[in-house]
């Protein structure tokens, strides 16, 4: 196949280490042609594809496809796409996120690629933005919809909340999980002792993590509030950010201003490859944003056999399993996450055993040639469809 991968920005995040391993797997394991069509990655997130992830894959820079909305920055990317896409000649487009998703869609309807799939890796429009703008949002990827054979959502929660929100019908989305490579997580003991003495932790303490930009709806506020309440019952806890972004200040200042300083660490931004032995580090992963598809770092942690405490947002439940897993909580509960936390500090044999538990389930589940091969199957499928139509 002659599969286009198109995506706003490769910047190192969860969509992108998606799209890199389908890219990647499918020239190696399956013989493809792949293209990866993307903008600019700039910003304190960083640049996935400067990580050597990438080895030989082509890639095609568009500086006009940014995140932010700007028409004549937008119509010029759309026809950068249409051009790209008429010298490539794909079989398939596949798009992720949301610019990407809507401009590269609209562009392979028009150049008649015969099999055009979009992947949900959280939905543009939610709770937190103006009415206004979730209309808008929502009305773009009505629309966009229209322009491509299949969706994939990245955990059933992600196509309840499309179809409810009238995106497109159910019978035109698949779940697909984000796959990953498992095998550094399951491996994330062997640095434990070497990577807690690195960022200044004792044998004694009890580290609560947490893996995500240090940006907005991200919930930082939130554990650092819960920190404020399990800081005087478990003076062991402490606690690992793992990211940067543009509110590392303001969180440090909270953080200061409560007199916790000694009990957080924040590695700023570090390569994909450290995260495995951050993981393994740690003794819970906590995860407070406000709304994501399904966060990686979920998984990642269960796999690498550390509980978890989520909000039960988005496909949050897919994974953090109530009890077994780990502890779901009401998102914004401040006092119930920290109680959930709390649980998890005392209690060394429920940590240790739903860790076990998670790494049993998802181990498998998660493989990013699992999740290559279910995406290649589905282009097939829709190639087969479409090709009976013509």
């Amino acid at each position: 196949m002659r599969v286009l991968h198109v995506i706003t920005r490769m910047i190192v995040g969860g969509a992108q280490e998606n799209t890199l391993h389908n890219c990647v797997d499918l020239r190696r394991l399956h013989g493809d042609d792949v293209l990866l069509v993307t903008g600019m990655a700039g910003g304190p997130e960083g640049d996935l594809l400067r990580q050597g992830g990438a080895g030989d894959l082509p890639v095609r820079y568009l500086p006009e496809l940014r995140r932010a909305i700007y028409p004549p920055d937008d119509l010029r990317a759309l026809r950068a796409l249409r051009s790209v896409i008429r010298e490539f000649r794909p079989d398939v487009v596949h798009t992720h996120s949301a610019k990407a998703g809507f401009l590269g869609r609209r562009a392979a309807w028009v150049e008649q690629v015969p099999a055009i799939v979009h992947t949900v890796h959280g939905a543009p429009f939610h709770p937190y933005q103006s009415a206004i703008a979730r209309e808008l949002f929502r009305r773009c990827e009505r629309s966009a919809a229209r322009w491509c054979h299949r969706l994939i959502s990245v955990a059933d929660a992600m196509t309840r909340l499309m179809v409810d929100a009238g995106v497109a019908p159910e019978s035109k989305f698949t779940t697909i999980y984000s796959g990953m490579d498992v095998e550094p997580f399951l491996a994330a003991d062997r640095l434990r002792d070497s990577v807690r003495r690195e960022w200044g932790f004792r044998e004694g303490d009890i580290v609560i993590g947490k893996v995500a930009r240090l940006f907005h709806l991200k919930g930082h506020d939130d554990l650092i509030r819960a920190a404020g309440i399990l800081a005087q019952r478990y003076p062991q806890a402490k606690f690992l950010l793992v990211g940067d972004g543009i509110l590392g200040d303001s969180l440090r200042r909270q953080i200061a201003n409560l007199g916790m300083q000694d009990r957080f660490v924040f590695t700023g931004l570090v390569r994909p490859t450290v995260v495995p032995g951050l993981l393994g580090a740690m003794d819970v992963l906590v995860h407070t944003s406000l709304r994501e598809g399904l966060a990686r770092a979920l998984p990642q942690a269960l796999i690498a056999g550390r509980p978890v405490v989520s909000y039960d947002i988005d496909g949050a439940r897919e994974v953090a399993l109530d009890g077994e897993t780990g502890f779901l909580v009401p998102a914004g509960d401040i006092a119930t996450l920290a109680d959930r936390i709390g649980q998890l500090v005392a209690d060394g044999d429920a940590r240790l055993r739903m860790g076990q538990a998670g790494r049993q389930l998802f181990t498998e589940r998660f493989r990013h040639e699992s999740m290559t091969a279910q995406i290649r199957r589905l282009y097939r499928d829709v190639l087969g469809l479409t090709a009976a139509q013509a």
